[in-house]
């Protein structure tokens, strides 16, 4: 039966059905009916509450899945869901089980109305444009309420990450547009007494973290894509796969953790170890995929569809580089697809819209040209390649190489062919920075010594022109509760994610390949 605001509470038998990969996440799904809560549901830090070993929520695309491979556990003093900082937040804050351990825009909003305002995401060092704004006024908190994004405070120049001290940058940066204030504040902005840059980036979803710090393929003493240094470990000395956050700031669960709860909890303490260890092992086993899709019904039906729910992603190999032959990025194969006697003529449409989405991700061949840290690793610019030469780890899509590449999400030109993106909104959200790189290093060798963007992405940390704009790249599971998409929010569908490779790389997608790309990538 389904709980308030859209919760599922699965029994015993719903639970072992799921487990058997045969349950039906939502029963009227299956028949092709959508079945959509009024309100997600919110998990307040501090809130007791059961946390079971199958959790599922319904979403726009159906319904999406949890396994939480440890087993059921009250979250009382869990360090993982308490308020350990003074501005009330927790770690569940910002990582709801309803969006995918992520948080959608959708959630936001209605935290919003609920609260008037005041529920902990919105404090002020982070959830508004600036501390130093009017809190408790939708103007102040226009970028996550518009776009889902939160501050990041970078200071400028960057620090030493292998060291004391601070690194030279090779550009000069100026700020051009400042929606939200802080870039030019007095006291945190570019020109305060602690330099800092401000930036807006989306959550980073807190699921499937097998993968996404496996150190099993391509990870070593220098990263992949660039050749410098790998960060390591700071417990066991091993380098790391640096996936963990849009600029690879941090090297392990362990710094994150104290990172985020220095920043956004605003703790003056450090995490004991039996927080550390509490939110590692939590984060370690927890899985999150779709488990049903609208019109095709349940997903875990049928044989052939190994890529489909959380339990086949934690059963899965971690950090493993598909190869389209053997072992499929996103293993589907065509039984998936071959009608069901079971389904109505409409689910079994929609599977088969599935399937051939998913083909097109594996198959379909387009020219790739001037996008950093790809076009530059001996691949020929242009390359012709497919989605999956990138997102290329088996089950999650994400790159199995450590490193980061700039596809133009936030850099001009590219990202200003974009509907809706921070260049051509009207109300300029978003903040705009001019880069112009030192004459005694090369220029950007796609976008020039001087050019502009909205992010500079991973060179608020090496300093490096070439690594301005340069994101790493996020896992592809459970997209559908989690939107708005990519590191500053511009995509507000899965529409607009294929819109915008469409655009960028002039693939030239029929009408038909766009809606099958969508409903697969909505599928995972």
């Amino acid at each position: 039966m389904r709980g308030l605001f859209g919760r599922s509470v699965l029994g015993v038998a719903g639970a072992a059905l799921l487990a058997a990969g045969s349950w039906s996440a939502v029963t009227a799904q299956q028949s092709g009916q959508e079945s959509m809560p009024e309100r997600r549901d919110w998990w307040s830090p501090g809130e007791p509450r059961h946390f079971p070993q199958h959790l599922e929520y319904a979403n726009d695309h159906g319904s999406l899945a949890l396994f939480n491979a440890d087993g059921a556990f009250n979250t009382a003093g869990h360090a993982f869901f308490e308020p350990l900082g003074p501005n009330g937040r927790g770690c569940v804050s910002c990582h709801q089980p309803a969006d995918g351990m992520s948080l959608s825009l959708q959630s936001i909003r209605e935290r919003w109305e609920d609260t008037a305002g005041t529920d902990p995401i919105f404090a002020a060092i982070d959830g508004s444009n600036c501390p130093s704004l009017p809190q408790g006024v939708e103007a102040s908190h226009s970028l996550l309420l518009q776009r889902g994004l939160f501050r990041i405070a970078m200071p400028w120049p960057p620090k030493n990450p292998f060291g004391e001290g601070t690194i030279e940058p090779e550009f000069d940066i100026e700020v051009v547009r400042d929606p939200g204030t802080c870039n030019l504040d007095p006291e945190y902005g570019l020109a305060s007494a602690n330099p800092a840059i401000s930036v807006y980036r989306r959550p980073r979803v807190v699921a499937n973290l097998p993968y996404v710090t496996h150190t099993n393929f391509g990870v070593g003493p220098f990263v992949g894509k660039t050749g410098e240094p790998t960060l390591r470990d700071p417990a066991t000395g091993q380098p790391v796969s640096m996936n963990l956050m849009a600029d690879a700031r941090v090297p392990t669960l362990a710094t994150q953790a104290d990172d985020a709860a220095s920043a956004h909890l605003q703790m003056a303490a450090a995490l004991t170890a039996e927080q550390h260890d509490q939110i590692n092992r939590f984060e370690r086993q927890l899985f999150a995929a779709q488990a049903a899709y609208t019109g095709a019904g349940s997903l875990l039906l049928g044989e052939g569809g190994k890529a489909f729910g959380p339990q086949n992603l934690a059963a899965g190999d971690v950090g493993v580089l598909g190869n389209n032959t053997t072992r499929w990025v996103f293993p589907v194969d065509p039984a998936w697809a071959e009608p069901q006697a079971s389904l109505s003529e409409a689910q079994n449409a929609m599977r088969a819209s599935i399937f051939r989405g998913q083909q097109l991700f594996h198959f379909r061949t387009f020219w790739i040209r001037d996008s950093m840290h790809l076009n530059t690793v001996g691949l020929g610019n242009p390359t012709k390649r497919t989605c999956s030469t990138c997102h290329g780890m088996h089950m999650t899509g994400l790159d199995t190489v450590n490193g980061w590449m700039d596809i133009g999400t936030t850099n001009l030109p590219w990202a200003r062919e974009v509907p809706l993106n921070p260049w051509n909104d009207e109300q300029e959200l978003m903040p705009l920075f001019k880069i112009t790189c030192h004459a005694d290093v090369a220029p950007h060798p796609f976008l020039g010594r001087v050019f502009y963007t909205q992010d500079p992405g991973r060179a608020l940390v090496s300093g490096k022109c070439y690594d301005v704009g340069a994101i790493v790249m996020q896992q592809f599971r459970g997209l559908a509760a989690r939107a708005p998409y990519f590191s500053n929010g511009s995509a507000t569908d899965i529409d607009e994610i294929v819109d915008f490779y469409d655009r960028r790389y002039n693939i030239q997608y029929t009408r038909q390949e766009r809606t099958d790309l969508a409903n697969f990538l909505g599928s995972l």
